[in-house]
């Protein structure tokens, strides 16, 4: 459950029980609405919470701003196929020539050609690209992506999508993101 919440919503950081983040990209997040609810549940326990509080005729609480599960949850060790994921493997950059902008994914060797939609033949090429490289194989072409394509694991995702962080970041959730970075002295 990853609501699309922004800074004015007072969104939630979702931890698993070992207090690491359910997900780096997108962030697990919570409403704040679906974060009282799992509270009241007995589902999460509060970690921190912001200045902000809600009440009701008989009750008053501040709003969490970071939550943990009260069960573990086993993260999944590979990766669904999706669009968003080729893009986040290829760190959301053509893999023929560099540019972010206007996205699209290619096969490197055409479905027309045998080519099957698999992590091995996929990668993210920007709509020029794609369509100069056409039905062509990469030889016929002269384009070659910049890396293999190759399915990732879960660490690979989790470490580019550090590389993209969210245009939001409270100050209470940095205890509890990018826990491999180097500690300051």
């Amino acid at each position: 459950m990853n609501a699309h919440v922004s800074q004015g919503s007072w969104p939630v950081l979702v931890l698993n029980a070992d207090f690491r983040p359910l997900s780096y990209y997108p962030l697990s997040l919570w409403s704040w609405q679906d974060a009282i609810k799992a509270v009241f549940l007995d589902r999460v326990n509060i970690v921190a919470h912001y200045d902000q509080a809600v009440r009701s005729p008989t009750l008053e609480m501040q709003l969490p701003s970071v939550v943990s599960l009260k069960s573990f949850v086993k993260p999944t060790t590979h990766p669904a196929f999706t669009r968003f994921n080729v893009f986040l493997r290829d760190r959301f950059n053509c893999q023929y020539c560099g540019s972010p902008e206007d996205l699209t994914f290619d096969h490197i060797i055409p479905r027309s050609k045998g080519g099957q939609t698999t992590w091995e033949n996929v990668v993210a090429a920007c709509s020029p690209c794609n369509l100069r490289k056409g039905n062509l194989t990469p030889a016929q072409a002269k384009m070659f992506p910049r890396q293999s394509a190759f399915a990732p694991t879960v660490h690979q995702l989790h470490r580019n999508g550090r590389l993209f962080p969210p245009n939001y970041l409270h100050d209470s959730w940095l205890d509890y993101l990018y826990w491999d970075t180097e500690l300051d002295p």
